[in-house]
């Protein structure tokens, strides 16, 4: 089964140019209407009196090649089918539309299929009269010893590099000269924990990756990787990727390093990687960053590369020199991650314990009735929702009852022992029931503080719990049953009424069909039926032991 959006696989590539040139933020992206077959971006309104920079290959690799169009960089990029080199005539095409008398660099990722398309529509150019040259870029370390190292990540910057000699008005040989200069100072390596999947192939090869480990130096095409690390620690992954670079740059140079994304690994991980790169070993020697972003992706491949480029101060200017185009992304200077110091700001509540016998016994009966309730609310729970209500109630009961053991609650005030109460639920209880309940307390508490009565204060913390919770009643709920409830003691019902009204209410959400908020709002009415809600149970029962007190 396919992985991938997409409308027709033959049209996959044609789709996405256009959907790039669409957004393009500067508006200066054209397709050549050559042949159908035939994709190529090129520069809208390009000076021909300037070298002309024509790069490319297989597509899959976004914002590579296409996104790096524009001022400042590339001229033309050549679109291949995904990780398919683009053909000779559609790199000649290119060369002939973009290119006066200033000539024209190729800059060429070293794979086989591209050194030999990109080099035959070169000679061919040539001998039609046109000036051409070409780079080989091949900034993979991964394979130390390999004679033809591949063209990876590193390719960008030279892109970057060269795209600010020639907007400079730099000669052919002088662009191409820079070019090499940037080649030859940069390094990179990368890593992945799960391969990449091509579009319309079930991908099983993008799986071949044992769980918890690694494969170092995998290729931008899913081609394996030459050594697997045991590990999918961040840290240690960035340390050996990191060794590799220190032992392939200018030990002694200032650089810039770029974290890029292969295609798959969340924003969270590029920022935990970036944070482990800042501490890393080679941090003394980063200049700047640049990323963490997709410049030279591979599909969806879960991982990502370190690119490291030695700078000098020509380098450095022209990496830094501003682009028209939606791919690159600037350098950032690399400092000490700023802080600035701030006053905690806590509500913890301080209350002078006291005593009411008739208080500290409805508080006993409250908070041991929903302790006892555990078990059997947590196998409701488990038919209806995720099994864990009995615990979260008895969880707080549990710090309550302490406290009233203790002799700590201030039994005679309830203003204060609401707020109290409300200010332990938020820290001891867990999830959303922990803050709704919390808010009940404290709004009571603050009712009664301003002169109110006990039924009216708690119905101002319903109200209050059911306007930030987003519950009401009907929504089959535990105010299915609170709510009838502190409606009858206010009515000037006695606790006997007040049960009766929450019995009714907790029976009344076993018929109904569909739950508005909580996990059960997920299942369906077949799920539900028949099952009363374990929140209003355990108000049922909190009532029914108060009224048998």
């Amino acid at each position: 089964m396919s992985t991938f959006f997409m409308n027709d696989r033959k049209n996959l590539v044609n789709d996405a140019i256009e959907g790039v040139i669409l957004a393009s933020p500067h508006k200066n992206l054209a397709r050549l209407e050559v042949d159908p077959a035939i994709r190529i971006v090129v520069r809208k309104g390009w000076d021909k009196q300037k070298v002309a920079l024509v790069s490319g290959g297989g597509s899959g690799h976004e914002p590579a090649h296409v996104g790096f169009v524009g001022k400042g960089m590339l001229t033309a990029a050549v679109c291949g089918d995904v990780f398919a080199s683009p053909s000779v005539d559609a790199v000649l095409n290119a060369i002939v539309a973009v290119t006066g008398e200033a000539g024209c660099l190729l800059i060429v990722k070293n794979y086989t299929g591209d050194r030999l398309n990109f080099g035959l529509a070169a000679e061919r150019a040539k001998s039609l009269g046109y000036q051409v040259d070409l780079v080989m870029v091949g900034d993979d370390i991964s394979l130390p010893d390999n004679k033809q190292p591949r063209g990876i990540a590193g390719t960008a910057l030279v892109h970057k590099v060269a795209g600010w000699a020639a907007e400079q008005g730099q000669s052919l040989a002088e662009v191409k000269a820079l070019a090499q200069r940037a080649i030859n100072a940069t390094a990179t390596i990368g890593v992945a924990m799960a391969g990449c999947h091509l579009p319309g192939e079930k991908g099983d090869e993008a799986d071949r990756i044992a769980p918890g480990t690694v494969e170092l130096g995998l290729g931008i095409h899913g081609e394996p990787g030459v050594s697997t690390l045991e590990t999918q620690n961040s840290r240690e992954i960035v340390a050996t990727l990191v060794e590799k670079l220190q032992g392939a740059v200018d030990a002694q140079a200032r650089l810039a390093l770029l974290v890029n994304n292969l295609g798959g690994t969340s924003p969270l991980e590029m920022a935990q990687i970036t944070k482990e790169v800042a501490g890393s070993a080679i941090a003394p020697a980063v200049e700047y960053l640049i990323g963490p972003a997709h410049l030279v992706s591979a599909l969806d491949m879960k991982g990502f590369s370190l690119s490291a480029i030695a700078l000098d101060e020509t380098l450095e200017q022209a990496l830094k020199a501003e682009v028209e185009c939606a791919g690159w992304q600037p350098l950032v200077k690399l400092e000490a991650a700023p802080s600035q110091p701030a006053e905690k700001v806590s509500q913890r509540v301080e209350v002078t314990p006291s005593e009411n016998a008739q208080v500290g016994q409805v508080v006993a009966t409250v908070t041991q009735t929903l302790i006892d309730l555990e078990d059997a609310l947590n196998k409701l729970d488990a038919q209806v929702g995720d099994g864990d209500t009995g615990s979260t109630f008895a969880s707080g009961a549990k710090a309550i009852f302490d406290l009233n053991q203790q002799g700590k609650l201030p039994q005679d005030d309830l203003a204060d022992l609401f707020a109290l109460v409300g200010d332990r639920l938020a820290v001891v209880m867990g999830g959303s029931s922990g803050v709704l309940m919390s808010i009940f307390f404290t709004a009571a508490g603050k009712q009664i503080q301003e002169g109110g009565d006990l039924a009216s204060a708690l119905l101002a913390g319903l109200q209050q719990m059911k306007h930030y919770g987003g519950a009401d009643k009907g929504d089959r709920t535990l105010i299915d049953a609170l709510q009838p409830a502190l409606e009858a003691l206010e009515q000037g019902g006695d606790l006997a009424a007040a049960a009766q009204a929450a019995k009714e209410g907790a029976e009344a959400t076993a018929a109904m069909q569909k739950a508005n908020a909580g996990r059960s709002a997920y299942l369906s009415s077949n799920s539900l039926d028949g099952i009363k809600d374990p929140g209003a149970v355990a108000v049922e029962r909190v009532f029914e032991a108060l009224a048998n007190a």
